[in-house]
């Protein structure tokens, strides 16, 4: 199996699939592996623009940069180009599942899927403070952990 192209997706953007992002390049680049990368949301409402300071702030402080990241909407390619669709939330997944070629549904799920934590969906913080955003680390982090171990033991099959 090659190295399969993993998209995450969030509703803007601009926070948790950004993160999603930078959280797993970072930990797979530390696992030697190699694979591509990217984040989208389901609307295109901050296109173009740098993921949220304060999800910035967050990742800078456990090592993540995000800097360099920029806002897009999911594309009728991605479906195509992307092996796993990993979306942040149940209403993600929705979006995606109607805006998806049925032939491409089984590349989209749920990221917490891969985590063992106590949460089915990655909570928006946009709205909230610095903990909502601590917390949305900690998710990424976890099924981040989790994937790699999925991939990395379906490679080895």
């Amino acid at each position: 199996m090659s190295s399969p192209a993993i998209l995450f997706v969030c509703l803007g953007n601009i926070c948790r699939s950004p993160t999603a992002e930078g959280v797993f390049r970072l930990k797979a680049k530390s696992a030697g592996l190699d694979f591509k990368i990217d984040s989208a949301g389901t609307a295109g409402y901050h296109h173009g623009a740098r993921p949220d300071k304060r999800s910035q702030e967050v990742a800078n402080a456990r090592g993540y940069d995000l800097s360099r990241l920029k806002c897009r909407k999911v594309t009728e390619e991605d479906f195509v180009t992307f092996d796993l669709i990993l979306g942040m939330d149940e209403a993600n997944m929705r979006d995606l599942k109607r805006k998806c070629p049925e032939e491409y549904h089984s590349k989209l799920h749920l990221f917490l899927d891969y985590a063992e934590a106590d949460f089915d969906e990655v909570p928006d913080p946009y709205y909230g403070g610095k903990r909502g955003f601590e917390l949305v680390l900690d998710l990424l982090e976890d099924a981040s952990d989790g994937l790699l171990k999925h991939l990395t033991k379906q490679k080895s099959q």
